[in-house]
C-alpha cells in the first residue's frame, strides 16, 4: 500500500495527539509529545492544524511532523515503522523537495527520531549536522524533593502574571493571555497544568507548563522560565521540581525536556532538579 502525506483538518486534532500519545515510551528519546502540540495551540487550533503533516498507509498513521516554525520540521515515528523504507522514502521526499508541501526552499531543519531510517536517508539526500540538543530525564518512581517555593497551579485569576514570567523569561516572547486561554481550551491541556512560583513577598518569579501522555508514559515540561528580575536563587531548580512532582501525580512514568546544548544555563537547571542528561541529539540541516 502507498504511504500517503496529509494536513489533517481542526476535527482530527484530537485522534491525532491521541496517535502521539500512543507512541511515547520510556526507553528512547521522542522528537515530539502531545505537549508539543498543546504548547502550539496557543496559536489556535487552525494555526495547529496547518503545521501539522502526516504519513499514513491503508488508513494507520505512521508518522507526525509538526512544523515549529517556517523552516522546522519536528518529527515523530510509530515505533514498529522506524526502520520501513517505504516510510521513509516518502517523508525524506517531502522534507527535501520544497514543492511537496513541508519545507520551503532554502535553509530547513528536520528533526527526526535517533535511529529512524529517515535520518540516514536525509544524509544521502546532502542534509547535514545542525542544531545540537541535550535531551534529560528524571525517573518519577521515587520521592521528589519539595520544590522550596511557594508553587500554585494556574487558573484564569493567575493567567496574566503567568504569561508575565513568559515574556520576561524569553526574549520575544509572544505569550499573552489570550494565547493562554487558546491553549488552555486544546485537549491536550486535559492532561496538563501551569505552575507558577512565588517568592518570599509573593512575587511571581518561575513560571512552567507540563504535559502528560497519560499514566505510564514520559510527560514533558514545556516551556519553563525564570523571570528576569528573579534569576540566580535557585528558583529554576524550584519550579522544575515543582513540574516533576505535578507529572508524577499525573501518573507519568518520566518527566523528560529537550534544551539547546549551546544553553549550558538551562541544561545546568534541569540537572541541579535531578534530571539525567542523555546523549546529545542533532538537527538534519538542508542549507540549499
Amino acid at each position: 500500500m502507498t504511504v500517503t502525506t496529509s494536513t489533517p483538518p481542526v476535527h482530527e486534532l484530537d485522534s491525532v495527539v491521541a496517535t502521539l500519545a500512543g507512541w511515547q515510551r520510556c526507553d528512547r528519546p521522542a522528537q515530539l509529545h502531545p505537549g508539543d502540540l498543546g504548547w502550539f495551540h496557543r496559536f489556535g487550533a487552525r494555526r495547529t492544524a496547518r503545521a501539522l503533516r502526516t504519513w499514513s498507509r491503508a488508513g494507520q498513521v505512521l508518522a507526525i511532523g509538526l512544523l515549529d516554525g517556517p523552516d522546522l520540521l519536528r518529527l515523530e515515528i510509530a515505533p514498529e515503522a522506524l526502520h520501513d523504507e517505504e516510510l521513509a522514502r516518502q517523508v525524506a521526499r517531502d522534507a527535501t523537495v520544497p514543492g511537496r508541501g513541508v519545507l520551503p526552499e532554502g535553509e530547513a531543519y528536520v528533526a527526526a527520531p535517533p535511529g529512524a531510517l529517515v535520518g540516514d536517508l536525509l544524509a544521502r539526500y546532502g542534509w547535514e549536522g545542525g542544531d545540537r540538543w541535550t535531551p534529560l530525564r528524571r525517573e518519577l518512581d521515587g520521592p521528589v524533593p519539595e520544590p522550596g517555593v511557594h508553587v500554585e497551579v494556574v487558573g484564569p485569576e493567575q493567567v496574566a502574571e503567568r504569561t508575565a514570567v513568559q515574556r520576561s523569561a524569553f526574549a520575544g516572547s509572544t505569550f499573552t493571555d489570550e494565547r493562554w486561554h487558546a491553549m488552555a481550551a486544546a485537549a491536550p491541556y486535559a492532561a496538563a497544568r501551569c505552575l507558577l512560583a512565588r517568592d518570599d513577598r509573593g512575587e511571581p518569579v518561575a513560571a512552567v507548563t507540563v504535559w502528560s501522555a497519560g499514566a505510564g508514559r514520559p510527560g514533558l515540561i514545556e516551556p519553563m522560565g525564570v523571570h528576569a528580575d528573579h534569576r540566580g536563587r535557585g528558583h529554576g531548580r524550584a519550579i522544575v521540581l515543582a513540574a516533576a512532582r505535578a507529572l508524577q501525580e499525573l501518573g507519568c512514568s518520566s518527566v523528560v525536556v529537550d534544551t539547546p546544548s549551546a544553553n549550558t544555563a538551562a541544561v545546568a537547571t534541569y540537572q541541579s532538579a535531578g534530571l539525567r542528561r542523555l546523549p546529545e541529539l542533532q538537527d538534519l540541516r538542508r542549507t540549499a
